[in-house]
């Protein structure tokens, strides 16, 4: 510190003033900052003038002994340290004032140097999701089911991370904590760990049901689903890890190519309009034809089943029993024929004369995709229609994974002369196994072919059925519907089953985007509750892109979500001349393809408000 005399001239007068003034550092170089002004001090010598500012420092610094010695040596200083101490303490008044309610003056004095911007966070798909979540009134259904406050916040933040960026349990907690959803939810989440998130999926695994009975209903009501169809299909969803804990873990049927690995298999009924109505999990080696009574039963506590309804199942379920089990409900089926049936068809496949051409709708999500029109064609008996189908497209495909199933076939039997003809081996019952585990392996093509071993010439004999062979080309491309509809027309019929393709488009997305597999987890209940969650994420989703598509707009979650990725939360630090810091949290304003999006979900593009906090440094 040190005092520096400053004078002016008013009205012809001349006033004469000294100031206690200190160096700072600043990023453009040292400057002065002056403390307080000392008035008109009694005339003393220019070298006096440091030797005063000392003592005026010590006394501030609290060296009240110094300050005694000094006092009869000095008589003015007492007054001179009276008046600075009162300026810090009128200095601190006004600080602790602004630091209780800045909110009454906007007006203070910013050092720009010193302008930062900290704890910025991704905020845009987490603001969508909550509101969604808001709008389903999830909140509500969770707190009927009898979770607690904290509780439900865990759960929309698993939701939120599911529908989001989905992690495990493990890094799920350094997730939450990189994004807004604490600004949000109003939640802190500084001290989540992972322990908290497995105990609150223990939580939610007794109120599954009810809480996806009430969904349902509460979707019903907000966005007026159609109830007249079902779609029912199935997936399955592998393990990392032997899943010793889980007796549904077994292997079977992987549709996600993974046979190495124990599975379970999960079932999902949509609506018409592709909303998640019930869903189930099942042991992962169970087949398809068994799982329809099941689901049908589960889907009765979720809604009203009404007579005159539809079942949607693909040939996997198209079985005697089965149909008999929906149409003893009072409901109507439209399924695919199995294979050999398909057959029976072959002369009415013959030629398409007398096909009419229907149109195929694009996905939702991709308006632009260009499909090629598909050849139907109806028939009816005994009460029951059926509606014959050609697809060039489809054809192209059976062709392919024919002819590369058969190349795999060829290949095999190859290697199995080979050991034959070497004497590797020789026992007839053996190599009599082994050509039924090719016929097991190979079931679409080993029936083109006749293999036998000829035990005299010692020789698998290989003959390929021509006959069979050309019928089976005749028929690529082609498959059958059947339905109990007789009010359907063949077009008709098959729009109804093509909607089919909205199932296997939400085991995608619950694959892909919501992280559905693998499963880490090795606990039943557990494994049930990581496949529920990602449900009420899909809810969240298909509430989201179904918004959009009522507004026009053919656009996927996944783009929503990157879009607004950069929409953010950040603290705004202003250092004031006073020495305290107006700390500002707030989100970024809202860029024009934000504010685009917000509008089109009936969203306010108001993440939070604006909260004040003062932080006194000095």
């Amino acid at each position: 510190m040190y005092i520096k005399k400053s004078q002016r001239d008013y009205k012809g007068k001349k006033y004469i003033s000294y100031l206690l003034v200190e160096s700072i550092h600043t990023p453009k170089g040292p400057r002065q900052r002056t403390i307080c002004s000392l008035g008109d001090l009694r005339p003393r010598p220019r070298a006096e003038w440091l030797q005063l500012a000392h003592r005026l420092k010590e006394a501030l610094q609290g060296q009240e002994r110094l300050f005694a010695a000094e006092a009869v040596a000095d008589p003015e200083l007492p007054a001179l340290v009276a008046r600075v101490l009162a300026h810090r303490d009128q200095s601190k008044a006004r600080a602790g004032h602004e630091l209780a309610g800045a909110e009454a003056d906007d007006l203070v004095s910013i050092r720009p140097a010193g302008v930062r911007v900290e704890a910025a966070r991704e905020a845009g798909p987490v603001h969508v999701g909550c509101q969604f979540w808001q709008k389903l009134g999830l909140d509500g259904i969770l707190a009927a089911a009898g979770l607690s406050e904290r509780a439900r916040q865990l759960t929309r933040a698993m939701v939120m991370n599911r529908l989001i960026h989905p992690r495990s349990e493990h890094a799920m907690p350094d997730w939450i904590r990189s994004t807004a959803l604490a600004d949000i939810a109003g939640t802190d989440f500084r001290e989540l760990t992972e322990d908290s998130l497995y105990r609150n999926m223990d939580r939610l695994y007794h109120q599954r049901a009810a809480i996806e009975t009430a969904l349902v209903a509460r979707e019903q009501a907000l966005f007026n689903l159609d109830r007249t169809v079902y779609l029912y299909d199935l997936t399955s969803t592998y393990f990392e890890g032997q899943a010793a804990g889980n007796p549904k873990a077994k292997r079977g049927y992987s549709r996600d190519h993974r046979p190495d690995c124990p599975q379970v298999v999960v079932g999902l009924v949509l609506s018409w309009d592709g909303f998640p109505l019930c869903h189930e999990v099942y042991d992962g080696n169970m087949q398809d034809r068994n799982s329809v009574k099941p689901i049908l039963d589960r889907l009765a506590q979720r809604v009203v089943l009404q007579p005159g309804q539809t079942v949607v199942v693909d040939r996997g379920m198209a079985f005697d029993e089965n149909l008999r089990e929906i149409t003893g409900r009072g409901l109507h089926y439209i399924v695919a024929a199995r294979q050999g049936e398909r057959d029976q068809w072959l002369e009415e496949f013959e030629g398409v004369t007398d096909f009419a051409a229907v149109q195929r709708v694009p996905s939702p999500t991709n308006p632009y995709q260009q499909k090629t029109p598909v050849l139907v064609k109806r028939r009816e008996s005994n009460g029951e229609v059926h509606v014959l189908c050609v697809s060039a497209g489809r054809q192209a495909k059976d062709r392919a994974i024919r002819e590369k199933k058969e190349q795999q076939l060829v290949a095999d039997l190859a290697r199995l002369e080979r050991r034959v003809t070497t004497g590797r081996l020789k026992d007839p019952a053996k190599i009599s196994e082994a050509i039924g585990r090719l016929k097991e392996r190979y079931p679409r093509v080993a029936r083109y072919y006749r293999m036998a071993y000829d035990d005299q010439t010692k020789r698998v004999l290989v003959e390929k059925d021509l006959a069979k062979l050309a019928q089976a080309e005749e028929l690529d491309g082609s498959y059958l519907l059947k339905t109990n509809r007789t009010d359907l027309t063949a077009a008709e019929a098959w729009r109804i089953y093509s909607l089919l393709t909205r199932a296997e488009e939400a085991f995608r997305n619950m694959k892909s985007p919501l992280s559905e597999r693998p499963i880490f987890h090795q606990i039943e209940r557990r494994v049930d509750t990581h496949i529920f969650l990602c449900v009420l994420a899909f809810h969240l989703l298909v509430s989201v892109e179904q918004t959009l598509l009522a507004r026009g707009v053919h656009t996927s979650w996944a783009t929503v979500r990157d879009t607004l990725s950069t929409h953010q939360v950040c603290t705004v630090v202003l250092p004031t001349s006073s020495g305290a810091e107006l700390h500002i949290r707030k989100a970024t304003t809202a860029e024009p393809e934000h504010c685009k999006i917000y509008n089109l979900l009936g969203i306010d593009e108001k993440v939070i408000e604006p909260k004040r906090t003062w932080v006194n440094k000095s």
